[in-house]
């Protein structure tokens, strides 16, 4: 859909959504009347920046006031088909309710993302993803289903039956976390005796974490089961996915803009940018055709790079790349550095390293004293560890502007991970009594 059509589309949802949210949100008639705003202050998309954001902490303290949706959920629990938790938080888990006309919402766009990474009715998907509660379960299944594709609901856990599930029922695609299509391979190869080459797998699509994107992370997957490796994006508040890579892989494109507004900040001042060619900032979302949980200027906190010039998919929507998370960001002496930027480049130093990293934090960030302190695994093959040491603290000094104080340790010594990989080990936590 051409973009100024598009905009007349969300210009009109937005209105009813924002109807919707006073007439049955507590939590947004609030907000909405804290920032003096009235429905018919909002015509255009562009109106859009004066609404109020909201956060991740005011969804939690909402859902602590009013368990288990909170506030801000806008229709009663009678009407709520499933419940699914936000992973990657400590505590309380986040919850997440949806409505039948939700699901079917869903089960649209994660279909449109899945078809743009190759899944079509021919295909045997195998699920790599844990089902449970988390968001990439259930959504996922209904998607895939939805195509007409074959879903075979492995998990995680198991990877010695994923292996041989792959054998038995000839399956050609894996969906799962980068680290676990890492992981899985090497599994294959050291526990089974399986070259992951010859279990006929053709794509890969990766997602949960940073890293199907990554250049080093996605040639080392390729390269472990000959496979093409795309990326997919999503977010457990917002839509379970809602941008993924084409066959031209140069970016995930946005694929949700009928059910929810992108916008892109200033993650310090707030201030909207314009979504244009190499512009950087946070991803900010607002639902305009949502019943349960609708959320208005959501802060992802994703920090995102964004691209809009035409593909040649023909896919309209823009196209972005997850850089980091505002959260994780560390800043030395005003250098920002991401840990999937510093994996990236210690991942492009194969054989003479494995890829695997852990980022060591004597103290809570953002703010680190220079040096910062990383655990690298050397490869196999490495007999002068000292010349390695410098080789990749020079790297990575050069291309993300930081001073690393590197610390080598063998292949198989850093922790392997199922579900999202885990880059900073918080010492300062570990030290509490």
């Amino acid at each position: 859909m051409p973009l100024p059509r598009l905009q007349q589309l969300q210009a009109r949802k937005l209105r009813t959504q924002i109807d919707y949210l006073k007439k049955n949100s507590p939590f947004y008639r609030r907000k909405l009347k804290e920032a003096g705003i009235a429905a018919s202050d909002i015509r255009t998309v562009a109106d859009i920046a004066r609404l109020p954001f909201t956060t991740k902490d005011e969804l939690r303290e909402s859902q602590l006031k009013k368990p288990p949706l909170g506030e801000h959920a806008a229709v009663p629990l009678d009407q709520v088909i499933r419940f699914h938790s936000s992973s990657g938080t400590t505590g309380r888990p986040s919850y997440v309710g949806i409505t039948e006309r939700d699901r079917k919402r869903w089960i649209e766009i994660v279909a449109r993302c899945y078809w743009s990474e190759g899944v079509r009715p021919t295909s045997i998907v195998i699920m790599g993803f844990g089902i449970g509660m988390f968001v990439g379960g259930l959504p996922l299944a209904n998607a895939i289903e939805a195509i007409g594709a074959t879903f075979v609901p492995v998990g995680t856990g198991a990877s010695d039956r994923l292996i041989a599930t792959i054998q038995d029922l000839k399956a050609d695609i894996i969906t799962c976390t980068p680290s676990y299509a890492s992981y899985l391979a090497d599994y294959a190869r050291e526990k089974m005796g399986i070259d992951p080459k010859t279990l006929g797998i053709k794509r890969i699509l990766c997602g949960a974490e940073p890293g199907g994107g990554v250049p080093g992370i996605r040639e080392r997957i390729e390269e472990l089961w000959g496979a093409v490796v795309t990326e997919a994006t999503g977010n457990a508040d917002v839509v379970t996915v809602y941008a993924a890579e084409c066959p031209q892989r140069t970016g995930n494109h946005f694929l949700a803009g009928d059910f929810v507004i992108p916008e892109i900040i200033d993650p310090d001042s707030g201030e909207s940018l314009p979504i244009e060619d190499g512009v950087e900032g946070e991803i900010v979302f607002t639902h305009i055709e949502r019943d349960c949980v609708p959320l208005l200027r959501f802060r992802s906190r994703d920090r995102v790079v964004v691209w809009n010039k035409p593909c040649r998919c023909r896919r309209s929507g823009f196209r972005m790349r997850i850089v980091g998370r505002t959260d994780d960001m560390l800043i030395l002496r005003g250098v920002n550095v991401f840990p999937s930027a510093i994996k990236d480049v210690v991942s492009q130093m194969r054989p003479n390293t494995t890829g695997e990293i852990q980022i060591l934090l004597d103290q809570p960030g953002p703010r680190v004293e220079p040096p910062l302190k990383i655990q690298v695994e050397h490869g196999t093959a490495v007999d002068n560890l000292e010349a390695l040491k410098r080789y990749v603290e020079e790297n990575l000094k050069n291309k993300l502007i930081f001073s690393p104080a590197v610390e080598l340790v063998p292949p198989g010594t850093l922790p392997r991970f199922e579900m999202k990989a885990k880059l900073i080990r918080k010492l300062y936590e570990e030290q509490r009594p």
